[in-house]
Parts: structure tokens; sequence; C-alpha cells
């Protein structure tokens, strides 16, 4: 028989963290789960502490692979499962017990093409955890657009994968992939999830810890790591766009999603002024320009304070 619920885990140089994320999710109490997951050319203690999990427990399996990022083990991970329903978990964070069995449930009982749930901040005691939602949604079934809606509504939503179960035939009629090497890669799946899903339904409790990690970056990859990000927000601008396009039927969540769209590439601004280096920020900022990113930011966006910051960035390219 195929499991109900099947777990991809990419994993990655996380060995200070992995061992409580495998722990979590072995005690989750729920037959018929399998876990897979994916290491992701790890150089550190992660294969072994995978192999010693797989060895315990009958329902984890690893794949290992060269390194190819975090969408590139997430595709991976979605070929080699076979359960009704699947969700994401960062090898970073962790679990409560249940957690599982409660959203598996919620999504059979109610026929969901997506469970839509809750989880906490965890900020390694920088200052206390929180829920991430701690608004009142209803938990009624309803279709995934209006769900985006009030999340966009009331500015709430947070574009994180592993805050959902989905339908594993709801996924795979949809063709949805990860796109390689694109950083936020959650943006454009869980937008399109949304869009698409019929029937989701919400669970406020809490069970899923997502780690808020204080990461300094080494000054000789900030910079690459900054021009990566700006061109994956640019991506992702233009995809949200395809998105929106279709829903002139509906200008209100159309334009919801433009102030999205937005508001997330805005960030591009921000990246630019954190470049190190004077030669590349030049660079990019041409980049932008010629790749009609402004023009494309002017004409979707909602607020005039959207407009001001994109004009000025604008006016500022010109002078770097």
């Amino acid at each position: 028989m195929n499991p109900m619920l099947s777990l991809v885990v990419p994993v990655y140089n996380v060995a200070p963290f992995l061992e409580r994320c495998m722990a979590s999710l072995a005690a989750q109490d729920l037959d018929g789960m399998e876990i897979v997951c994916v290491d992701d050319g790890s150089t550190d203690d992660c294969p072994a502490i995978l192999a010693s999990y797989a060895a315990r427990h009958a329902q984890i399996r690893v794949i290992r692979q060269e390194n190819g990022g975090l969408s590139a083990a997430r595709n991976t991970g979605l070929a080699h499962i076979s359960g009704e329903y699947v969700a994401f978990v960062d090898s970073d964070d962790w679990i409560e017990p249940g957690y599982y069995r409660r959203l598996l449930d919620l999504a059979r009982t109610k026929d969901l093409d997506m469970a839509h749930s809750n989880a906490m901040y965890h900020f390694e005691g920088r200052r206390e955890d929180r829920p991430i939602y701690l608004d009142e949604l209803s938990t009624e079934v309803m279709p995934g657009r209006e769900v985006l809606r009030r999340r966009l509504a009331e500015k709430t939503l947070l574009h994180m994968v592993w805050m959902h179960l989905y339908r594993r035939d709801f996924i795979e009629r949809l063709g949805l992939r990860f796109v390689p090497r694109l950083i936020h890669e959650d943006v454009l799946w869980t937008t399109r999830a949304f869009l698409e899903a019929q029937r989701v339904a919400y669970d406020p409790t809490p069970g899923y810890f997502y780690r808020q990690r204080h990461r300094r970056p080494a000054p000789d990859t900030r910079d690459k790591h900054l021009e990566a990000e700006i061109a994956s927000f640019a991506y992702i601008a233009r995809g949200m766009t395809e998105l929106a396009a279709p829903l002139r039927e509906d200008p209100e969540l159309q334009q919801l999603l433009h102030w999205q769209l937005v508001d997330g590439a805005l960030s591009i601004f921000h990246k630019l002024r954190q470049v190190n280096s004077p030669g590349l920020r030049r660079r990019l900022y041409r980049q932008l320009r010629r790749d009609g990113v402004y023009g494309l930011l002017w004409n979707h966006a909602t607020l005039s304070a959207q407009r001001r910051r994109v004009a000025r960035s604008w006016l500022k390219s010109w002078m770097a």
C-alpha cells in the first residue's frame, strides 16, 4: 500500500540542527508515513546522522546527490515519493508530536487539496518564540484563492511551502516543481498552489518550529549572494506578473497580487545598498534598467509609496 503521507526533507550542512529535526520526525505518531531525506552533497556530519536514523527507522529513506541547491533537492524528493499527501520539512527546523497526524486527518476528512497550517518562529533564545499567524482566519473549507485574498489583504502571508500539506495528485496535475538555484523559491510555488486549489482549510494550532538562524556570510561571498538574491527577486516579480495576468475577472485579487509582487521586489533596492563592490553595484543597476525591472515595478505598483521607492532607485541607478 502507498503511504498516506510523504515528507520531503532536503539536507545540506546542517549537522548542528539535524539531530533534533530527525528525532522530531521519527517521533510523529503516524502510521503510513514515509520520510525521504535528500542529502544535497553535505560535507559535514549530516550523512552519518541520516544513515543512523535510516538504519533504525524503516520509514526513513536517504537519497544522496551532488549539491544542486534547495530547489533541486526538493524536486528530487518529489520524484521519489508515493504518499497520498506530501509535506516539506526544512532540516534545521523541528516538529511537535502529533502535528502531521492532525493535518493529515484534516486533509483526508475534508478532502482537501491543501491543509493550511500555522507555525512558531524560533529565535534561538534571542527573544521569545511566537506564532507566525495571530489572526483568526476561518477554519471552514474554502477555495485557495479566498485564503490567498485574505492573507494578502491582511499582509500576513508567509510564502513557505512547509506550512501546508498538499494532495500529491494536485501537485502532479499542476506539474508543480521548484526552480533550481532560485532564492525565495517558495513564493511562486505557494502563490500558484493557492490560486489553483479548490479545497483548502486552515488549522491555527502551531506545531512546526521555524528556526530563525543568525547568519553572517563571509565578506568574500556576500556580494555573490546579494547578486543571486537580486536576480531571484527580479525573476519572481516576472513570475508573479504572469500569475496575476489571468485574474482580470477578479480585479481585487489581481491588485493584491500586484501589491505583493512589488512589495517583495522592493527588496532589490535594499540588497543593492548592501553590495560592497561599486563596480558590481553599477553593473546591477544597469542590468535592472536594461531588463525592464523598473518599468515592471512602476506599472504594477498599487501604492504611491511603492512608486516613490521605485523612482528613487531608478534615479540613483543613473548616478551610481
